[in-house]
């Protein structure tokens, strides 16, 4: 398949992975951070840091757009379904994220709130004029990637006069939360690692493109090279940062250029800017609160403004104890660094936002089996 089978190529892999090992410098370590949970993914599933040198490693981040939303949000939609009896409409993978004393969507849903699963802004619109005389509430999460159909539902909500629909919007910007986390003192206080380039994410960068990199990458001396999702992707950019770290570059680098250019989707990126603004700061799990890093809805479209509708009362949310996701968002810890982690937290019955999300690092773990592999190695070299 173009596009595809090109860049799982097993002779390209032991190429790149050959030139990887030629130009990584051993007298120094490089960690890359990964923003994208579909890089995490590749990277596990291709078995991609296995075919990188010792001093090459792979850093975790917060690119999970269900695993940084903050409990309190969730609890707050809970809220909103329950308390104002309103049908909350949700992707299917937020539905099983524990908020508040392991309370999620689901087990709301099962205790009566009508919370229902759609595959897209367009399923929510219908609901809502099927069932004129309720209330309908699209929980609207994710990166720049998912913005644009949101605002396209807005401005059609308008449109139709759909009075009884409205959004509780939680969409997030990349380039603040990776200018946070070189920066930022709380950051700092809660722990780190350090981070010498970073993988830019896909589909996000699909839409904004290269250029909202380029402060972070000139301010802090820290290259990002945009990669696709393939593992020859992953390893090529790879390469690429590589590179620039013993040239002494600090730049931002495009290696996927099938789909991003330094400009971006200029309709959508025009589209997202009539229908929203800039929230002055907002909390993401793990990162704490983040300035500019969040949209809310403009004044014109206030009337489709769930938080504005609907009276949301303050609430003490809590994760789950003993969960260490908020860590592992960071990069400080990895999945199997957590207590947790495949004893009570699995798949079936995840006690946090990183196992629940196909695209959270523990997920990744648990999914591609790797920690079982590692484990298994010092027992077989015993063995012989």
């Amino acid at each position: 398949m173009k596009y595809v089978s090109e860049f799982r190529d097993k002779d390209l892999a032991k190429s790149v992975s050959a030139a990887i090992r030629r130009e990584a410098d051993p007298g120094r370590t490089y960690n890359f951070m990964e923003f994208c949970g579909g890089h995490t993914h590749a990277i596990f599933r291709y078995g991609v840091q296995d075919l990188m040198p010792d001093n090459v490693a792979y850093v975790h981040g917060p690119g999970c757009p269900v695993c940084v939303l903050p409990v309190r949000r969730l609890d707050d939609a809970v809220e909103i379904a329950e308390r104002h009896n309103a049908i909350l409409c949700t992707y299917g993978d937020m539905m099983r994220v524990p908020g508040t004393k392991q309370r999620s969507l689901i087990r709301a849903k099962a205790d009566g709130a009508d919370i229902r699963m759609v595959y897209s802004t367009l399923d929510a619109l219908k609901i809502a004029r099927d069932n004129p005389d309720r209330e309908v509430v699209f929980f609207a999460i994710g990166f720049e990637t998912t913005t644009p159909p949101t605002a396209v539902a807005i401005k059609q909500a308008q449109k139709e006069d759909l009075s009884n629909f409205s959004v509780f919007c939680n969409h997030v910007l990349t380039p603040p939360a990776i200018a946070h986390i070189l920066q930022s003192p709380d950051v700092q206080d809660l722990g780190t690692v350090e981070i010498d380039g970073f993988l830019g994410p896909s589909h996000v960068s699909s839409v904004i493109g290269s250029k909202p990199y380029e402060p972070a990458a000139e301010i802090f001396g820290k290259p990002v090279v945009i990669a696709g999702f393939e593992p020859l992707d992953v390893m090529q950019s790879t390469l690429m940062l590589i590179r620039q770290i013993n040239e002494g570059r600090f730049e931002v680098d495009n290696e996927y250029t099938r789909v991003v250019t330094r400009e971006g989707n200029l309709k959508a990126q025009a589209l997202v800017a009539e229908v929203f603004d800039i929230r002055d700061a907002f909390e993401w799990r793990g990162l704490g609160t983040v300035a500019k890093s969040a949209l809310k809805i403009r004044e014109a479209f206030a009337a489709f403004d769930a938080e504005q509708r609907f009276e949301i009362s303050p609430k003490q949310s809590r994760e789950v104890k003993s969960c260490e996701c908020p860590a592992i968002l960071r990069g400080v810890k990895k999945p199997t660094d957590c207590k947790l982690f495949g004893t009570v937290c699995t798949p079936d019955t995840p006690m946090g936002s990183c196992m629940v999300s196909s695209e959270g690092a523990c997920a990744a773990y648990w999914t591609y089996g790797r920690f079982r592999t590692k484990a298994a190695r010092p027992q077989k070299e015993a063995a012989a």
